[in-house]
């Protein structure tokens, strides 16, 4: 298979086309800076692009491609909300391309808790994180509605907090909803459940809740 990963600089991007690589796939990484890509192996190509919030730029990383996996989102608060804005103008070149599988990254606060949540998670630590990062959360929102109104055969992976950490393959996951107390997991786990969602059927057009 042939993919398309935007984000391949970012923590998960990284993890998802080094992990698609040792799979035996051939991977198209999208960069806005080649330095900051130090990578070289074989099966991948690196595509540079000046921006991504226009479609235009994007079509030539689509070309001959089976799927796309965007891990897109901000470096730091400083950068602000950027995956609705990014996400249109990747559906915009989906379309044009004829590419119709997406994988992208969301995150769990997007969704209402689990009702097995305890009572730490669902009165104290969710709503303190949705409260601090209130416009992160609502461009995740937007995203997921592009997604939801497109055409595309779409799976956006769900994450509590992310942290360093070796991949595992131990996670838990929830088709359609969150997992029960889900705290953490690991960017490589994260990485390791979009790449997965990729071949599963199971995930299309659907969100897909992980943890550990």
């Amino acid at each position: 298979m042939k993919v398309t990963v935007f984000g391949a600089t970012g923590g998960i991007g990284t993890e998802v086309v080094a992990q698609l690589l040792d799979a035996g796939h051939e991977v198209v990484a999208v960069v806005r800076n080649g330095a900051r890509f130090p990578v070289r192996r074989q099966r991948l190509a690196i595509e540079e692009v000046p921006s991504l919030a226009t479609p235009g730029p994007l079509l030539p990383a689509l070309q001959g491609t089976d799927a796309v996996i965007s891990a897109v989102g901000p470096r730091s608060l400083k950068d602000g909300p950027v995956a609705s804005s990014v996400t249109r103008a990747i559906l915009n070149a989906m379309a044009q391309m004829r590419v119709r599988r997406l994988v992208a990254i969301s995150a769990s606060p997007v969704a209402p808790g689990a009702e097995a949540d305890g009572f730490l998670l669902r009165r104290i630590l969710r709503p303190l994180i949705k409260a601090v990062l209130c416009d992160l959360y609502i461009d995740l929102a937007r995203m997921e509605g592009e997604l939801e109104q497109s055409g595309v055969d779409w799976t956006v992976i769900r994450p509590p907090r992310l942290v360093d950490g070796r991949l595992t393959g131990a996670y838990r996951s929830v088709i359609g909803g969150n997992v029960p107390n889900g705290y953490v997991i690991s960017r490589a786990d994260a990485a390791h459940a979009m790449v997965s969602a990729l071949a599963d059927p199971g995930t299309i057009r659907q969100p897909v809740g992980v943890a550990d």
